[in-house]
């Protein structure tokens, strides 16, 4: 016998499901947007979150709530758009779980399951931000972020963070590699890998780190080689991605989703993150590196690839946007699933082309306020003889 209430809130979950999502008003040319989020806490199961036994649970009380569902990394599966989803609860551990749709902006389920990686690292606390890689070499790998407490210090909020790796071949059976080891960086995270070998070698893009939160000497978004997947060392990391003063990348920048690979180069899509006097605020950038040499960018449109608009800079980290996860389909189609504020997670669709024209195109960041404002009255000046209007 199940409780009453069990029928109401099971109802809600499924309309959340069921309900069609449609695009926004929103234009740039570039990218569309969509009204509702795709993933938010509404939508995990109620046997996630209920003891549905009524001996045990006679007033239908949630034992173990959630509290954000959030960046999450895409992959194209079986006939379905899959994201792996950073699932929080309320007593703020993150774990993995699977939601599936047909059509990648709405209909998004979660497995009856969420994902039970083997725990081979009893001194690691929490996971998050897995990164999904269909490699050349027949697996799809998972990057993390494995978060252990700072052992050297008393300090309750010191922690330590590596990039832990599992493969799969159908989301539902994991195994656990070695956490990756960089020689030169004491902490990584946001680390992803690239989908096809480099010069023989598995390749990384990473984020050296000094410390948990802030990146000290750590330069941008680097690149490394290693042989050997299973334990996966990387001897030197070349930055390819730079934090610059006074631009979105100024405070930290970081891989986001697994880059895609286009017509003239690997199209990265990234965060960046600048202080400001409300604290830090997270934006995605983008930047092609060459397709036979992907250590080496060729295009880096200026300013902001996605910022967060309206409701999305509200939630548990306000002015924030996320992304480690994309699906490129056959037909050039791109879909970029992305979090709002530690929160919900989003859908944003563009094209292959869109993307690259996007990137060779936009100017490039003049890194000077004189030489901005150069650029706009160049692009005005041009604007007039278009509209035949003079000076």
């Amino acid at each position: 016998m199940l409780h009453g209430q069990y029928y109401i809130e099971q109802a809600k979950v499924e309309k959340l499901v069921a309900r069609k999502n449609q695009k926004a008003d929103f234009y740039n040319g570039l990218i569309e947007r969509y009204e509702y989020p795709v993933l938010t806490r509404e939508f995990a199961p109620v046997h996630w979150r209920y003891d549905l036994d009524i001996r045990t649970n006679p007033r239908f009380m949630e034992r173990l709530g959630v509290n954000a569902v959030m960046n999450s990394g895409a992959i194209w599966l079986d006939g379905k758009y899959c994201l792996v989803v950073r699932v929080e609860g309320n007593d703020r551990k993150s774990f993995f779980a699977v939601a599936e749709s047909r059509n990648g902006v709405d209909g998004f389920r979660f497995r009856d399951y969420p994902v039970q990686l083997p725990d081979t690292c009893p001194e690691e606390t929490n996971v998050y931000d897995m990164r999904l890689t269909k490699h050349e070499d027949g697996w799809i790998y998972g990057v993390f972020c494995s978060e252990s407490k700072d052992a050297s210090t008393a300090d309750l909020s010191a922690a330590v963070a590596a990039a832990g790796i599992v493969r799969t071949k159908d989301l539902e059976h994991w195994e656990r590699l070695d956490n990756l080891v960089t020689k030169r960086s004491p902490q990584q995270r946001n680390v992803a890998l690239h989908p096809e070998f480099v010069d023989g070698k598995y390749a990384f893009y990473t984020r050296p780190m000094d410390g948990f939160i802030e990146t000290g000497s750590g330069g941008g978004i680097g690149f490394g080689l290693c042989e050997d997947i299973a334990h996966a060392c990387i001897d030197e990391e070349k930055i390819i991605s730079r934090r610059v003063y006074h631009t979105l990348t100024e405070s930290k920048n970081g891989a986001g989703a697994v880059p895609i690979k286009g017509e003239r180069c690997w199209i990265h899509i990234a965060h960046g993150v600048r202080n400001t006097a409300a604290g830090l605020r997270y934006v995605l950038y983008a930047f092609g590196t060459d397709l036979k040499d992907p250590s080496k960018v060729v295009a880096e449109p200026s300013g902001v690839f996605l910022a967060p608009l309206g409701a999305e800079r509200v939630g548990d980290v306000s002015n924030v946007v996320f992304t480690n996860g994309a699906i490129a389909r056959e037909n050039g189609d791109v879909y970029i699933y992305y979090a709002s504020c530690d929160t919900r997670m989003h859908v944003a669709t563009t094209t292959l082309e869109k993307l690259e024209d996007y990137l060779f195109h936009t100017p490039k960041d003049a890194l000077r306020s004189p030489d901005c404002v150069k650029q706009r009255c160049e692009l005005i000046r041009k604007n007039f003889e278009v509209l035949g209007r003079g000076e």
